[in-house]
């Protein structure tokens, strides 16, 4: 584990990065410049860019946000998100072909297909959670009691992150939605990091990767259950939680992950 002052220094040993957007490129508000200058030269020398994000909607809809924040449109030929991959499963009704969507009205693009199909939960095959309901968005209690009667069916999560910040700003996530549904003994199909499918459709096999997050249980967890080479941003959804080195020893022992490198913030 050693200490990144700049991306310059190793890029030349991985052909592909995979980075995560929210917390690493952008903070739900605004592009990090620094960031972005990474993006910039890593195109400049031809590297292969693919950004991997734990978003319940299409990569088209995350492009489009990335694009109103004045993203340049050519760094974006490479989004995957977690919504996509979900989102080709309920299309094709893997999991039944009612659900009961368990999130908020801007997600339904991510079964806009087969949006016929929603119902409550009595009486639907499957729950899919793509985030908490925009009227209870703190109180993980409710979510408790709307699920115990509903654990023989499946809960599809889009979005394995638990939290998230915008700006300042501490947000829930779907993934916590999904703790809460296993710990009361309900079974869940996650679509995202750090889970090996999704990580399929961004490199090639004989590729030297490095990935790229601020989300241990998430992003670098990814990269070490693909044995992919990782760099850990620490001024992310972790930055409450350590300070100093000796911190992230701990940080990284209690989320049972290695690193290769940390950076603060991503930087050329």
């Amino acid at each position: 584990m050693k200490e990144l002052k700049n991306l310059s220094d190793i890029y030349t040993n991985y052909e592909t990065f995979v980075i995560d957007l929210w917390g690493v490129i952008h903070n739900g508000i605004k592009l990090n410049p620094k960031a972005i200058e990474v993006v910039e030269n890593l195109s400049k020398h031809s590297k292969n860019i693919v950004f991997l994000s734990n978003a319940p909607r299409p990569s088209s809809n995350v492009i489009n946000f990335l694009l109103k924040m004045n993203m340049d449109k050519k760094f974006l030929k490479n989004v995957i998100t977690s919504g996509e991959a979900a989102m080709h499963a309920i299309n094709q009704n893997k999991f039944g072909k009612t659900f009961f969507h368990l999130g908020p009205s801007k997600d339904i693009s991510v079964f806009e297909k087969v949006k016929a199909n929603k119902t409550s939960i009595e009486n639907c095959d499957f729950i899919l959670c793509t985030g908490l309901f925009e009227e209870y968005e703190n109180d993980l209690n409710y979510y408790k009691k709307i699920l115990k009667n509903h654990l023989s069916k499946k809960l599809i999560c889009t979005n394995p992150d638990l939290i998230v910040h915008r700006g300042n700003i501490e947000e829930l996530c779907a993934g916590s939605v999904a703790k809460i549904f296993e710990e009361l003994g309900g079974k869940v199909v996650y679509y995202g990091k750090p889970h090996k499918e999704v990580y399929e459709m961004c490199y090639k096999k004989n590729h030297k990767v490095l990935a790229i997050g601020d989300n241990l249980r998430t992003d670098i967890k990814g990269a070490n259950n693909l044995q992919l080479d990782s760099l850990f941003i620490t001024d992310g959804v972790h930055r409450g939680e350590f300070s100093e080195h000796l911190d992230l020893q701990i940080l990284l022992k209690k989320y049972k992950v290695k690193i290769d490198f940390f950076q603060k913030e991503l930087k050329w």
